[in-house]
């Protein structure tokens, strides 16, 4: 009988170690989405960790001026777009582009995240939507520095 008590309590700590996940994991698994819906037009992933009211902003480096520059919002519905774009012409981001996901800090309902992408540097905000965590606002900044 022993022998069956000392497997089963095994069996049980195992399954319960496997089965926590983390929210570290959970904001990384988010970001880790967003990026495959950019890279490879992977909507169903956008859908999952991106807010409908998304509000993306950010600055690009005018090659000419050398200023950085406004590139306005991208919202939910332009994300969407971008990433059917990628599916329907096959224009995947090589397997070599950076692809980096940093927790930055994690509360109760909101957290902050460092995105390095191949486009350059994102921060993002998210927030916990039940036991999901979607990503509500981003700033970005491109093009990479030499150091990232």
């Amino acid at each position: 009988m022993k022998p069956y008590v000392f497997l089963l309590a095994i069996s049980l700590q195992t399954t319960i170690s496997y089965s926590q996940t983390t929210e570290k994991d959970l904001v990384s698994k988010a970001c880790m989405n967003y990026l495959d819906g950019f890279y490879n037009g992977d909507t169903l992933k956008l859908k999952e960790s991106v807010a409908p009211t998304l509000y993306k902003f950010g600055y690009l480096k005018n090659e000419t001026s050398n200023n950085y520059e406004d590139q306005g919002r991208m919202t939910y519905e332009q994300a969407m777009t971008y990433s059917k774009n990628v599916l329907r012409t096959k224009r995947f981001v090589s397997e070599k582009a950076p692809k980096k996901v940093v927790v930055l800090d994690i509360m109760n309902n909101i957290a902050s995240a460092k995105v390095t992408a191949w486009w350059g540097t994102d921060y993002m905000l998210l927030s916990k939507k039940g036991d999901e965590w979607m990503i509500e606002q981003v700033l970005w900044e491109g093009p990479l520095q030499k150091d990232e």
